[in-house]
């Protein structure tokens, strides 16, 4: 046996000789990012061992990292085998250091909750109710504490919402990364893991987990206890309400991708495994598709979508591209897979939007760049909204050719400056940002395949609504990584067409704004179960000329 220590975290635990130091960890309740769930191939599972730790380590080769990384002692998680005592020092990103937006754009609804208390003073007990049923009875007059919460599952991070149910206040929030990120990044790849029971059973116990800690966090910062919270609305992707709701997920990725969960029903809380009230129940909103999920109807339901006039695009730009357009009062929706691109994943040097992060870039009239890290930090990674102001910067001076080629240093009329930056590592083209942080034409593909992912979703509604973008009176871009975005990156990559340059709107978070409404009024969910009903869903895989589309998207 050998002894496996990691800091700072500085926790311990023993482990047989041949254990991976990824699998020591998720022994040891570490959190090391492994977006390909161990498979050694996307070499994003790199933590730091000194010289005396390195000899006792057996590498079982497959992933390369550069030369760079392995003088700084970097190695892969997944593919370090402990043979013997190793210390282990884990990259520096604190959770609460993470930029995740909470906040979202949202139409004001009556306050008119499902679960509503009573107090009868005859009696001296209050009766909570669940719609018209008496659902909990509580001793003395507890009906000025009355309060639900609202749960974004996201696919790479978890924002949740305290709100009281007397008043419609929310009291507090907080956010975190969806521990489910350490296993794999994408929707696809943690539907395989937890096609078996013990994949999906690690899958929930963690997201539920993490759940209760930030419900835990939010109560004590409203001063509220657990046993009076009595409704939680769960908005997510498809596929993550079936993972939190422990239903296996295999039928989203097999033909014909129908879900086994339809939303519009309640759970049971003490079921799902929340700390909530006796007898509170969790509320799921209805789901449009197998690919096209609650968080969507969400969005619909915050910016009422199905109420504007003209012709009007929502997409929701994450890990999953996840879009609805309105025309003439009809809806249709769609999805692509984006991919982890835009989170810092699957890049060289990629990374969450934690301190340290580049988030803003800019080429100066002189040729030289300037950079904005968050938190005013020394630049350590690029994190989703830094790349593609970089990517947009460099394609607008032509530094990045439209098929998503660097250009040559000697190419003439080339600022010196940016000339400079243009250099070989490892025998391949980057372009320098700093002494250590460089963008590769790895990344650059990257990014053409999420943009080209979206932009062909884009087309394909635009097809099927019978328009073109000429005629779009508005573009609301949502979710926590569209709200860090400009209209401009978004225009000069094309990831949106550049019609569309003078009418881009961002509205933040809408799948936790339209949970909140969704937990504050009860007939806006019937009225969002039957609009989801209408809905005209748009499934790309039946669209035989999608590849060819997607591939004229990737360009710039």
């Amino acid at each position: 046996m050998v002894n496996v220590r990691f800091l700072p975290a500085d926790r311990s635990i023993t482990v047989e000789k041949g254990t991976t130091i990824l699998e020591a960890a998720r022994l040891a309740g570490v959190l090391i990012e492994s977006p390909c769930n161990g498979a050694v191939v996307c070499g994003k599972c790199t933590v730091y061992l000194d010289p005396d730790s390195l000899p006792h380590i057996v590498r079982r080769g497959g992933h390369h990292l550069s030369q760079r990384q392995e003088r700084a002692g970097q190695v892969l998680s997944c593919e370090a085998e402990v043979i013997g005592d190793i210390a282990v020092v884990l990259p520096e990103l604190a959770e609460q250091d993470l930029k995740i937006t909470s906040h979202g754009r949202a139409v004001a609804v009556a306050l008119a909750p499902y679960v509503i208390k009573e107090y009868v003073a005859e009696r001296d007990v209050t009766l909570v109710y669940h719609g018209a049923e008496v659902a909990l009875e509580e001793e003395g007059d507890t009906a000025g504490d009355a309060y639900g919460v609202v749960v974004d599952i996201g696919t790479t991070t978890l924002v949740v919402s305290i709100v009281d149910l007397n008043n419609g206040v929310e009291l507090a929030h907080s956010s975190a990364l969806n521990p489910q990120s350490r296993h794999a990044q994408d929707v696809l790849s943690r539907i395989r893991i937890a096609c078996d029971q013990k994949g999906l059973s690690e899958m929930r116990s963690g997201v539920i987990g993490e759940i209760n800690r930030l419900i835990d966090e939010i109560a004590g910062k409203a001063g509220v206890r657990h046993e009076r919270i009595y409704e939680v609305i769960f908005s997510g992707n498809t596929c993550m309400l079936h993972l939190a709701a422990g239903i296996n997920p295999r039928s989203l990725g097999q033909y014909p991708y129908k879900p086994e969960l339809n939303g519009g029903n309640w759970l049971s809380g003490t079921e799902v495994g929340l700390a909530i009230a006796k007898n509170g129940i969790v509320y799921l909103p209805p789901i449009i598709s197998a690919y096209v999920g609650a968080d969507i109807t969400a969005g619909l339901q915050a910016v009422r979508l199905h109420e504007e006039q003209g012709t009007v695009l929502f997409v929701d730009i994450g890990t999953n591209g996840e879009m609805a357009i309105v025309h003439n009062g009809k809806l249709w929706a769609t999805s692509t897979a984006a991919g982890p691109a835009f989170e810092g994943m699957n890049i060289t040097f990629g990374m969450r939007a934690g301190e340290g992060a580049i988030e803003r870039f800019v080429i100066l009239k002189d040729g030289n760049i300037r950079l904005k890290t968050i938190g005013n930090a020394p630049a350590v990674g690029i994190c989703g909204s830094g790349l593609m102001d970089i990517v947009a910067d460099l394609v607008a001076h032509g530094i990045i050719t439209k098929n998503g080629k660097f250009v040559s240093p000697d190419e003439p009329n080339l600022f010196s400056p940016l000339a400079a930056r243009l250099m070989k590592v490892d025998g391949k083209p980057v372009f320098s940002l700093t002494d250590k942080v460089y963008l590769s034409q790895k990344d650059i593909r990257q990014v053409q395949l999420a943009k080209g992912a979206i932009r062909a979703g884009v087309e394909f509604l635009l097809r099927h609504t019978g328009v073109t973008a000429a005629v779009l009176d508005k573009v609301l871009i949502a979710g926590s990584f569209g709200f860090h975005l400009t209209a401009e990156s978004l225009v000069t990559i094309g990831l949106l067409p550049p019609e569309t340059a003078g009418c881009i709107e961002f509205v933040g978070n809408t799948a936790k704004s339209g949970g909140e409404a969704f937990l504050l009024n009860r007939d806006s969910r019937m009225e969002m179960q039957q609009l989801v009903a209408a809905v005209h869903v748009v499934e790309l895989v039946n669209c035989p000329d999608f590849d060819r589309i997607f591939i004229d998207c990737l360009s710039f």
